[in-house]
């Protein structure tokens, strides 16, 4: 069987790419194939692997500016020639899962999201204060057409494999499709509770806008609690200016000072909605309880004090201790009420009960599923085109 992999790019190890090295585990003989590769930024199994790069490699900035870059990216993932190829397993949340293939070559999609960029987050990324004059009027055109090809191209997946049940209602909603859901992987080995506890408060996440650090910082400066954020992107100069002294720009660090701020920490903030999220779920592993926004993947991944119930995907919490508190308006007076609520139930938060709820997403766990769900969908794929070339011959 020969295996091609393909995810949009390759510039720094965030929650995709953590899945896409557990694909290159188990397909280490298969060809990659992605937009922009900037060399050293991924971790070495990735590195390894046969890379191949499309057009937007060679373009003026791409290494910082390939964003911009967005309304080629269709052409350049259509370029790629996979004829050769038994199995195609695209890791997409842009437009990874756009490449043509032959018709006896099956195609499975891992995806994060339909394309955020032209839905669900589009005036986050778009939104008129973020454009100049030019852009405000060339914006609306290549997004129609990114829509529609986003729509016309989720016909080329044979099965799709959402990350959770919030990405399958979207697959649902824009593609018309059913997903397989198969949670991410959090790699619980890296993490550990201890018993140094520390006052401040976390965040692990790009500086990118549908984030919402920007909520988080308004209101840690009302509240005027320690604050660390570990990350940057696009967002950085602007959020520093906004950030009083009690909030601390780590930038990304090294897994070990990751590590440490994760087992320290009073607990995790995340104030965006994401389609799953990974750093809840490190947060957990670490022993350390997570104060959410309640929409999106973490109403999947975190047991709150008070359950829910508007609800329909949260875990199953009977008798299960909190790993976490909600705030349900996307607002810096909600998340300081719930920063308030959470230094008076603080006591109730088990460490151990809360990692334990973690292990459930175990890179393990996930490795297992994924493979054995791929092969099974593949043998039964090829059996069907064995079993219709008989047909016809007889």
């Amino acid at each position: 069987m020969k295996v091609a992999i393909v995810h949009d790019w390759l510039t720094g190890m965030r929650g995709g790419e953590k899945c896409l090295e557990v694909f290159c585990e188990i397909f280490p003989e298969a060809d990659l194939y992605t937009l922009l590769h900037i060399k050293g930024k991924m971790s070495k199994i990735i590195e390894d692997m046969n890379v191949t790069t499309s057009f937007i490699q060679r373009l003026p900035l791409a290494s910082k500016k390939y964003r911009n870059y967005l309304p080629l990216f269709p052409t350049a993932i259509e370029k790629f020639d996979l004829s050769g190829y038994n199995l195609v397993l695209s890791s997409s949340h842009c437009v990874a899962k756009g490449v043509v293939t032959r018709p006896d070559t099956l195609h499975v999609t891992y995806c994060y999201t339909p394309m955020r960029y032209v839905w669900d987050m589009y005036h986050s990324y778009f939104g008129q204060e973020r454009l100049g004059c030019l852009p405000k009027m060339l914006t609306p055109l290549f997004s129609t057409y990114l829509r529609m090809w986003d729509v016309i191209s989720s016909g080329r997946v044979d099965i799709f494999i959402g990350i959770s049940e919030n990405v399958a209602g979207r697959i649902r909603k824009h593609y018309r499709r059913e997903a397989e859901v198969i949670y991410p992987p959090v790699d619980c080995s890296r993490f550990t509770p201890c018993d140094d506890d520390s006052d401040f408060y976390l965040m692990v996440t790009a500086l990118a806008p549908y984030k919402r650090v920007d909520l988080a910082i308004d209101a840690f400066n009302k509240l005027g609690l320690p604050l660390k954020i570990i990350g940057a992107g696009q967002e950085e100069k602007r959020l520093k200016r906004l950030a009083e002294g009690n909030i601390d720009f780590l930038g990304w660090q090294p897994d070990p000072v990751l590590v440490e701020c994760y087992a320290k920490c009073k607990a995790f903030i995340f104030p965006g909605e994401e389609d799953f999220g990974i750093t809840p779920l490190e947060s957990q592993a670490s022993g350390r309880p997570v104060i959410a926004y309640g929409k999106g993947g973490v109403l999947e991944t975190v047991i709150p004090v008070e359950h829910s119930t508007e609800s329909k995907r949260q875990p199953d919490v009977n008798n299960q201790p909190p790993t976490g508190l909600f705030f349900y308006e996307q607002t810096p007076e909600a998340l300081i009420e719930a920063v308030r609520k959470f230094e008076r139930v603080f006591h109730v938060f088990n460490k151990e009960k809360i990692r334990e709820h973690a292990l459930r997403f175990d890179r393990s766990i996930f490795k297992k599923r994924i493979k054995g769900f791929i092969e099974d969908k593949y043998f039964k794929f090829r059996g069907s085109r064995i079993a219709k070339k008989t047909q016809s011959i007889l």
